[in-house]
């Protein structure tokens, strides 16, 4: 009689296990990098062009002011994230992921569009800041459920043996996105001149996105829905559940939500310190050419690409875990040699700094894609992974170029930035050693296995023992009886 149940327990076992096309795979990825990466063209087209927009929608203020209003109108974005990711999360876990991210793209596309047709303030007044504050809340809006429902879709659609490198090429994404849309400016404004761009050169970047916007569409349209929340919504219908609320969330995911939150943290302060204050430290700290300085830094956006893939590849091999916890004792030892280094003057030394910046950086980029969903069980992953990574988002990472140059400022201490970065990385290490379990190579937290061949299905189902996440599903279980016994 127990001989029957085992195997009625293995026979169930050997259902789960979910055979993925690499095909289906490799188009999910570029599906979702093309919407990562014009969030990131948006990102770079507007950082770089901040002077010509404040002169175009802010002229009643002069000098400083202006660049700060610009600003100002830019990071708006970042105070309607999280409200963004809570609603396309919680959408995304009922939905479905695939329907969900392909009207947050449309969503991007058409705000990032409209922001090159608004009238300038000579033309229409109050009104074209007004518009343009609009358009960025949209943008914001959207993108709270773009970055966290990409990673949620790739971790899903790909083999648990390669979920590592197939997920880094979302951050391939977004360094390609910031690439293009920054080399775009500087190409205009070395063709067309500083007048002509103040005239009308700057709205064609931002008109740009119409065709990116298409293009992703399309893709994701031609995208299959996940096979893991296909086996959720399967078992949802079968028992008559609803989905996940946010009360269940914060309830019995909180300790989930922590770790992720914490995870974001130091990511985002070393990612905007790297990619986007490090041009204004480069000219108004160190008062290197600001030219020169921004083709540093795409120069190294560009290696940066390949390293990326390479961690994410390499995350696969000996765990993700590993990866981060080398990029966090790297740039703890590392960041003040390397800003030393910026700090120099010198082209070869400015390079070499902001390399070993970039490469511990990248050791991040390749394998938090992957990392981050796996922290969440299948049937709230998009909403929780919404609220972490936007919370996080919107208090670290769109406030870190203002906190490092506000510390310069008050402290006059250039190596600011040096020490909030091996800060958080302090902090970093001690989550990632103490609370985070190595998942790479294993189911995602409430699906089964998911492999490439028939082959390594069968390995899968001869293993006879049940899922690592079990043990944490039952203990989530025994919480909610509890709480409804009490």
């Amino acid at each position: 009689m127990k001989f029957n149940k085992n195997r009625s327990e293995r026979k169930s076992r050997e259902k789960k296990v979910t055979i993925v096309n690499a095909g289906t795979a490799r188009k999910a990825v570029v599906a979702t990098s093309v919407g990562n990466a014009m969030e990131w063209f948006d990102f770079g087209i507007y950082s770089y062009l901040a002077v010509t927009i404040g002169q175009v929608f802010f002229p009643q203020v002069s000098g400083p002011a202006q660049l700060v209003f610009s600003f100002a109108t830019f990071g708006i974005a970042f105070l309607v994230r999280p409200i963004g990711g809570l609603f396309f999360g919680m959408l995304g876990d009922r939905l479905g992921r695939k329907r969900i991210l392909a009207i947050t793209l449309i969503m991007m596309a058409m705000a990032t569009l409209s922001i090159g047709l608004i009238p300038g303030y000579a033309s229409i007044g109050i009104a074209a800041p007004i518009l343009l504050l609009i358009a960025r809340l949209v943008q914001g809006f959207s993108t709270g459920g773009e970055y966290s429902g990409a990673m949620t879709f790739i971790a899903e659609s790909t083999p648990d043996r390669k979920r590592g490198v197939f997920s880094s090429g979302l951050e391939a994404g977004t360094l390609v996105g910031y690439i293009f849309g920054s080399g775009i400016v500087t190409l205009l404004s070395f063709l067309l001149g500083e007048e002509a761009m103040l005239a009308w050169g700057w709205r064609i970047p931002f008109l740009i996105a119409t065709p990116i916007g298409i293009i992703g569409l399309y893709l994701r349209e031609h995208m299959e829905e996940t096979p893991a929340f296909k086996a959720v919504k399967r078992a949802r219908e079968a028992k008559e559940r609803r989905p996940a609320s946010l009360r269940y969330i914060l309830t019995y995911h909180w300790r989930a939500l922590l770790i992720g939150l914490f995870l974001v943290f130091f990511y985002n302060v070393v990612n905007y310190t790297v990619l986007t204050y490090m041009p204004a430290h480069l000219s108004a700290m160190l008062g290197y050419n600001q030219t020169s300085g921004l083709l540093l830094l795409l120069i190294v956006m560009i290696v940066m690409i390949p390293i990326v893939l390479f961690m994410g590849h390499i995350s696969d091999r000996i765990g993700a875990r590993r990866v981060v916890q080398g990029g966090l004792i790297g740039l703890i030892v590392l960041t003040l040699p390397a800003f030393w280094l910026i700090g120099s003057g010198q082209s070869a030394a400015v390079f070499l700094g902001l390399l070993i910046l970039a490469v511990f950086l990248a050791s991040f980029q390749g394998t938090m894609p992957s990392l981050l969903p796996s922290l969440y069980f299948t049937s709230v992953r998009y909403g929780a992974l919404s609220i972490t990574y936007n919370v996080s988002t919107s208090l670290f990472g769109g406030t870190t170029p203002l906190v490092v140059a506000q510390l310069i400022q008050v402290t006059g201490n250039k190596l600011f930035p040096a020490y909030y970065m091996i800060l958080s990385c302090l902090i970093g290490i001690v989550f990632v050693t103490f609370f985070v379990k190595e998942t790479a190579g294993k189911p995602l937290r409430g699906s089964a296995p998911a492999v490439e061949t028939k082959q390594e299905a069968q390995n899968v189902q001869s293993a006879d023992r049940p899922l690592w996440w079990h043990s944490e599903r039952k203990a989530i279980e025994h919480r909610m009886v509890d709480r409804a016994e009490s």
